[in-house]
């Protein structure tokens, strides 16, 4: 795989997304009465994250490391202990297998991941996981006291499928994402409830929200590129 500044690669689309998303996210922190400068710093890496992400680019994935640590406090301030374990124990851990996993295959030695076509076999397997992950999860935070206990375990669900597809180099890893922030959005609504300070991370959700739709579409064109390009 071969290396260059990453940010050469973006499209004037991607510049206008990541500059929106970054924009949107210091604008919250300045008009929020109460600043909390750690989610905004874990929004901004997320979004450049995310970004990265979506293009396949290996950066996305060594970002999300480093989000998932940031965001990893955040949640344990609030006692949302089934975000922490997601991020700190699973998203980080599988994001470095994912980095890893996409260093060794690229797209004809490109910067661009090769994308995965799934196996009924490969699919069955990670539908049994993600049941198994979530009935275990709903035990585990109901004993840790986790606050809205429902909605953090579909957090987790949402969580361990999309870090899964990523880790398999699947297009649907966005969907699973965009699914994931929907859940993250209610949940940090209802935390800024309580403390206005989190209204940051809904608006850091949002902005992922849109980028992982951006993440899927593009994904499904280098998909269709990929395969035109390996019957040539």
């Amino acid at each position: 795989m071969k290396f260059k500044n990453p940010f050469s690669t973006l499209t004037k689309f991607e510049w206008g997304l990541w500059a929106a998303s970054s924009l949107i996210v210091i604008l919250s922190h300045l008009l929020s009465p109460q600043r909390d400068i750690l989610s905004v710093i874990a929004s901004l890496i997320g979004a450049t994250a995310l970004i990265f992400v979506a293009k396949g680019h290996v950066l996305g994935q060594m970002l999300t490391i480093v989000f998932a640590i940031f965001y990893g406090v955040i949640s344990f301030q609030f006692q949302y202990y089934g975000e922490v374990i997601t991020y700190v124990c699973m998203s980080a851990p599988m994001a470095l297998l994912a980095t890893i996993a996409w260093i060794k295959n690229p797209y004809q030695q490109s910067e661009e991941v090769a994308v995965n076509h799934l196996s009924a076999r490969v699919i069955g397997c990670l539908i049994g996981l993600t049941v198994a992950v979530t009935i275990a999860f709903y035990f585990i935070l109901g004993a840790l006291g986790t606050a809205n206990l429902l909605v953090s375990t579909i957090s987790v669900t949402t969580s361990f499928l999309a870090a899964s597809l990523t880790f398999l180099r699947s297009p649907y890893y966005a969907l699973a994402y965009a699914a994931n922030d929907i859940v993250l959005i209610i949940l940090w609504i209802l935390a800024s409830i309580t403390d206005i300070s989190y209204l940051c991370m809904i608006i850091c959700f949002v902005m992922f929200l849109a980028n992982d739709l951006y993440g899927f579409i593009n994904w499904r064109r280098m998909e269709k590129r990929q395969s035109e390009g390996s019957m040539q």
